[in-house]
């Protein structure tokens, strides 16, 4: 559920702060006031694309920002938000989202930076919106069968069949691997041991060329690697280097604590220095004493370094990659050795997978096109009390093509499921995404939501122009299924029709203003005296009369619980 949005410097918006209450909330205003800018500025948040256009004039930067409550039932963006380590505080979410000038933007989810895909992705798990915007997730094809599944309650089932089916294309991807010709298993079984072979008398060990590469590096270095240790020794052990000078500082030290016994930590502490110091310059004397130049342990070094190499270059990229190799090939010679007996098995597995797949993807089949039945009498039940009437929806479920032999499947069964429609009468079915009217889109959109409430995880519905064509007891109807809808989820609607506005739980009002030179869109919540006054206005137009608001007052007292006196 969305909570709250902030918006700075979007479009005509120069600041706006609104808060958003659960149920039915209303947004209104006169043509061209910007109401669709304000959804505009939430499509943003929500991940949608973006242009410098989108900022205010005169401003470097549009920022928006908003709060969403995921409630335990939200499973599926709780799981998104898990699988990246995301948390909310108090199930609350916070989503940012900037645009500059340049075009460059920046999304973060709590205080996680995000790409807008990732954005767009989380937020279609909790927000819809419809109209003449793209977050429709009813529009896409691919999630007919999953709301259809929802509504027949298959959703355990589907996944069940997905594992099955998963662990099906496994062993039918081993068998194909194995079915190979005997001169080509004859083949690999040749390279393999080779390989093995090969790698085994290397006697290669993990850390090796690590360690050959670091020898390498001080005998091919040996004679500025020797210099540098003789200077180090010089500056320590000289008459005028440091042994020599800790040495007098500590005398001097030692008869100044004679005089004033406080030093004598300093004293404690110049001795352990100059102790540490005599036991580094020893360490380096013996070092310095075991250095030797020997070319014929340097050319064994390059020449074991080069095979390694050529290992490197045919079985891996680190010596770790190599033995790894090794091992994998030894396990491939073994299924090989015995494949008749492997494949044997095998087959014996794909065979019980198969029959399970197949019943229980029939049993899918049978399932939906039950639950579809009884989706499209409710749909077109409510699309014709929303002015629809004639209008005809169709789950169209249609078996993948397959062979005589086997039914052809995919990871959700075997059926292609969308959605059709005619919206008037006489005309033929056509596919959901192919509506053309705004209006039409809305309702179907509305009377699906409707009838999948209880199915869908989906928290907020966002409807823009859910008005467009309507009126009278059509748009009674409307709100008064908007107002049902509100009972399971967050509803925001923008409408221009009173009989629709008075069914709101909370009303807030968009207006442009312009001063000093400057537009500006506005929006606020309206209630009591300022909700009658509105109402009265989108009943009489540019101006409102006292009988435009009598009449607001009385559709406000029939249609709403709390109305102002």
């Amino acid at each position: 559920m969305l909570e709250d949005l902030s918006v700075k410097d979007f479009a005509l918006i120069d600041s706006v702060s609104l808060e958003f209450s659960p149920g039915f909330t209303i947004l209104s205003g006169e043509t061209g006031a910007g109401k669709s800018i304000l959804i505009g500025s939430l499509t943003f948040l929500l991940g949608g694309r973006s242009s410098p256009d989108m900022i205010r004039t005169g401003a470097e930067e549009a920022r928006v920002s908003g709060t969403v409550f995921l409630p335990q039932e939200c499973q599926a963006a709780r799981a998104w938000l898990e699988s990246r380590g995301i948390s909310g505080e108090n199930d609350r979410i916070l989503l940012r989202r900037t645009l500059k000038t340049n075009g460059k933007s920046g999304s973060w989810i709590q205080d996680c930076p995000v790409t807008r895909g990732e954005l767009a992705e989380f937020t279609s798990h909790i927000v819809d919106i419809h109209g003449q915007h793209d977050h429709q997730s009813l529009l896409k094809v691919d999630e007919h069968r999953r709301f259809l599944d929802s509504y027949a309650g298959l959703t355990r089932d589907v996944e069940n069949f997905t594992t099955m089916y998963a662990l099906l294309a496994d062993k039918r991807r081993l068998r194909d691997e194995m079915s190979t010709s005997e001169k080509q298993r004859a083949e690999k079984s040749e390279l393999l041991t080779f390989a093995v072979q090969e790698i085994e008398s290397a006697s290669l060990y993990a850390d090796e060329e690590e360690s050959l590469s670091a020898e390498e590096q001080r005998l091919s270095q040996h004679e500025k690697l020797f210099g540098t240790i003789e200077q180090l020794l010089d500056s320590l052990v000289s008459t005028d280097g440091a042994l020599a000078k800790l040495k007098k500082a500590r005398s001097n030290l030692e008869g100044a604590t004679s005089i004033d016994t406080s030093l004598s930590p300093l004293l404690s502490r110049l001795d352990t220095s100059f102790y540490e110091t005599e036991d580094i310059t020893d360490a380096l004397k013996r070092y310095s004493d075991s250095l030797s130049f020997d070319p014929a342990r340097l050319e064994t070094i390059e020449q074991r370094l080069a095979f390694i190499f050529r290992l490197k270059k045919k079985y891996g990229q680190s010596v770790s990659d190599i033995l790894a190799y090794a091992e994998n090939a030894k396990r491939e010679l073994e299924q090989l050795s015995g494949w008749e007996e492997n494949r044997s098995s095998l087959d014996e597995e794909i065979a019980e997978l198969e029959k399970t797949v197949y019943r229980l993807g029939s049993q899918l089949s049978a399932r939906r096109k039950q639950a579809s039945g009884t989706l499209q009498s409710s749909v077109e039940t409510i699309l014709s009390s929303l002015g629809m009437a004639g209008t005809r929806f169709r789950v169209g479920i249609t078996l993948r093509e397959g062979t005589d032999t086997m039914q052809k499947s995919g990871p959700y069964g075997f059926d292609t499921i969308e959605f059709m429609i005619s919206a008037n009468e006489g005309e033929p079915l056509k596919p959901l995404a192919k509506i053309a009217s705004g209006g039409e889109i809305s309702r179907v959109m509305l009377a699906l939501k409707t009838v999948l409430a209880s199915a869908d995880e989906t928290a907020t519905l966002i409807f823009d122009e859910i008005d467009t064509g309507i009126g009278g007891e059509v748009a009674l109807s409307v709100g008064a299924h908007l107002q049902q809808l509100s009972e399971k989820k967050q509803i925001i609607c923008i409408t221009h029709l009173a009989s629709i506005a008075v069914r709101a739980d909370n009303h807030i009002k968009i207006e442009k203003v312009v001063a000093s030179g400057s537009t500006r869109t506005m929006a606020f919540a309206v209630s009591g005296e300022q909700r009658i006054e509105e109402v009265a206005r989108m009943l009489a137009g540019d101006g409102f009369s006292a009988a435009s608001v009598q009449h607001s007052r009385e559709l406000l007292d029939r249609y709403t619980r709390d109305v102002p006196q």
